[in-house]
């Protein structure tokens, strides 16, 4: 329970953090400055410091010490574990890359992404995909394309997809309830998707020069696998996702559990990393062009962004926002798990349903309703910014590596995600919620 009020000046930190992940790399100069870890490193501390003093002083460490401990490190670990598992895994191969080829490594990411993390399905197929497309002269589309498939839409069906919906699978909810109830939402974005993705695809490769058609019809080869190993880590870091929990382990929920049991998942993904690591050769990583830099970046950045959202987050309890219809649920879960990160935001909306009648079908303490439309927002509407979901800033990362040109933080969202992506999400909550 938060006993302080929390004022608005303290939101500050929060919004100049969003602004420097914004702004840094459309300045001359200081973009340059920004492609630095260890700088992002740097504004993460100066910002998030000065509130993790202000809170403490004023009685609210624990809720920095839960948000940075036990919501952060599990994030940070989840991701690296699949980044790391799913990086090990080899698959070279440069496929012809033609509309129909590109939206059937989109359209198995898609469905891969419920199975195995939306982080796991983008790093396992992200470099083939770039090495497919490497030839095109236009590839942009292809990338933003599969940030919003892959790393976002695709992880609706289980508590395994997406980290909102492994804490809503935390709260109680059945873990096949989603596959059971939202198969319809999931196929309807997803085909929409692909669809329009296909149509972008063939108008573009329509303009490819002939020599660029030609030289990737020329150095097309078949698809080679390595590393296979890591499928059997990847299902380690599945199994302790889905078993190392307070609901199968009760002395890990306990109220005087020590931190380091309570991180008892985490210590597992740890081992996992590090047996990966271990047990994958050198070529194999460097057949993969692998880099710990884009989950560093990851890493830094979300350092500041957990830190200085924690007073935004508390902000928001005490002040909550007058949602009481499912639609809306939809899109104020959404619009803030674009800037806020989709996981906590997701817990945010989850306690203020908890207010509202629920009925003798309530899941999770909340009306199903409800469920559904925390649910879509958090799984789809992560997709609207670089921030919204982990695998996307990785996607754009690793993409920057292999010298494609992203756009920029607004420019995604001007130039991509708010005139394709939201009228499809909007469509959506039409059809369904």
């Amino acid at each position: 329970m938060i006993e302080h009020l929390i004022p608005a000046w303290m939101l500050i930190p929060f919004v100049v953090m969003l602004l420097c992940i914004a702004v840094f790399s459309l300045i001359p100069h200081v973009d340059e400055w920004w492609e630095h870890n260890l700088h992002k490193l740097y504004v993460s501390l100066i910002l998030g410091v000065p509130v993790g003093i202000w809170l403490c002083a004023n009685g609210m460490g624990h809720e920095l010490e839960h948000q940075m401990i036990y919501d952060y490190i599990p994030f940070i670990l989840l991701l690296m574990a699949l980044f790391v598992t799913t990086g090990g895994i080899c698959i070279r191969g440069d496929l012809k890359a033609t509309p129909l080829t590109n939206t059937v490594i989109l359209a198995l990411g898609w469905v891969l992404a419920s199975f195995m993390g939306t982080t796991g399905a983008a790093m396992l197929l992200i470099r083939l995909l770039l090495s497919t497309i490497s030839q095109r002269k236009y590839k942009v589309h292809t990338v933003l394309f599969f940030i919003a498939i892959v790393a976002n839409c695709g992880g609706l069906l289980s508590p395994l997809g997406d980290p909102p919906l492994f804490l809503l699978f935390q709260k109680g909810t059945p873990f096949m309830w989603w596959l059971q109830n939202m198969v319809g939402e999931w196929l309807v974005t997803g085909v929409l998707l692909l669809g329009i993705y296909f149509l972008i695809d063939l108008y573009y490769y329509r303009k490819e020069p002939v020599e660029h058609k030609e030289k990737d019809e020329r150095e097309a080869t078949k698809l080679q696998f390595s590393g296979l190993i890591n499928i059997f880590w990847l299902l380690c870091v599945v199994c302790s996702t889905m078993f190392i929990n307070s609901t199968y382990i009760p002395a890990m929920g306990a109220h005087d559990a020590p931190w380091y049991l309570r991180l008892l998942r985490e210590w597992a993904f740890i081992a996992i990393i590090g047996l990966s690591w271990l047990t994958t050769s050198k070529e194999v990583r460097d057949n993969n062009n692998y880099s710990w830099t884009p989950i560093l970046e990851v890493a830094c950045v979300f350092l500041g962004i957990f830190a200085t959202m924690t007073p935004a987050l508390m902000y928001l309890q005490q002040h909550p926002l007058p949602v009481t219809a499912p639609w809306q649920f939809v899109y104020c879960t959404g619009a803030l798990s674009a800037f806020l990160d989709n996981a906590p935001t997701a817990m945010v909306f989850h306690a203020t349903a908890t207010s509202l009648p629920a009925g003798a079908d309530a899941v999770a303490g909340i009306a199903p309703e409800f469920l559904k439309a925390i649910s879509m927002g958090a799984v789809f509407f992560g997709s609207l910014t670089y921030i919204g979901n982990g695998p996307n800033f990785m996607v754009k990362s690793i993409a920057e590596q292999e010298g494609i040109k992203m756009p920029s933080f607004f420019g995604y969202m001007i130039k991509f995600s708010l005139i394709i992506l939201l009228p499809v999400y909007i469509i959506v909550q039409l059809l369904f919620i």
